[in-house]
C-alpha cells in the first residue's frame, strides 16, 4: 500500500473539509470561540495527524502483506500510536456503520475484492487495447506523412531534372 505524503508537501490539506472540522470543534466545545488563526492551526494539525495515521496504517498493511485496510489495521495503529483509549469508541462507530449498511444497496466498498480485481483487470485490458490502437493510428499517420513527404521530394526532384534537361536542349 502506498504511503501518503505529508499534507503540506502534497497540497492535500483541502481534501479534508474545513467546514467539517469547524463543525466538529463547535460541537465539541460550543462555549469556546476560536480565532481564524486557531481554526487554521486545528485544521493543519488534523491534516497532519490524518496523513501520519494513514501512513502508519499503510505500514501495518504492508507488514501484514495486505492490500486493503481493515478495521484490525486501524485498531493496531491506534495501539501503536498510544491511542488505546479510543479503541472502544472506534469499535462502537464501526458497529454503527455496519448496522447502517444493513438493508442498503451494495456499494464499491461492499463488493468482494476478487470481483473488484476482475473489474480492474477488464478496465486495464480495455485501456491497453485503446492505447495499442492509438499507437497504431499514430504510426500510420507518421508513415503516411513520411510517404507524402517522400512523394513531394520525388516530384520536386523529377521536376528539377526535367527543367535541367529542358535547359540543356
Amino acid at each position: 500500500m502506498a504511503t501518503p505524503s505529508t499534507s503540506s508537501a502534497s497540497g492535500r490539506e483541502d481534501d479534508i473539509s474545513k467546514t467539517t472540522i469547524n463543525t466538529i470543534v463547535k460541537e465539541t466545545v460550543p462555549e469556546v470561540f476560536a480565532s481564524t488563526d486557531a481554526k487554521r492551526l486545528v485544521f493543519s494539525c488534523c491534516s497532519k495527524f490524518l496523513a501520519h495515521f494513514s501512513s502508519e496504517v499503510s505500514k501495518i498493511c504492508d507488514q501484514a502483506d495486505k492490500k486493503m485496510v481493515s478495521p484490525v489495521h486501524v485498531f493496531s495503529t491506534l495501539e501503536n500510536l498510544g491511542f488505546e483509549s479510543f479503541i472502544p469508541e472506534v469499535q462502537e462507530a464501526l458497529n454503527d456503520c455496519k448496522a447502517q449498511k444493513k438493508g442498503r444497496p451494495q456499494t464499491n466498498d461492499e463488493i468482494p475484492d476478487d470481483e473488484l480485481l476482475r473489474q480492474q483487470q477488464i478496465l486495464f485490458e480495455e485501456a491497453r487495447r485503446t492505447q495499442t490502437q492509438l499507437a497504431k493510428d499514430e504510426w500510420r499517420r507518421v508513415q503516411l506523412a513520411a510517404e507524402q513527404a517522400q512523394g513531394t521530394a520525388e516530384q520536386h526532384s523529377c521536376s528539377s531534372t526535367q527543367e535541367d534537361e529542358e535547359d540543356n536542349m
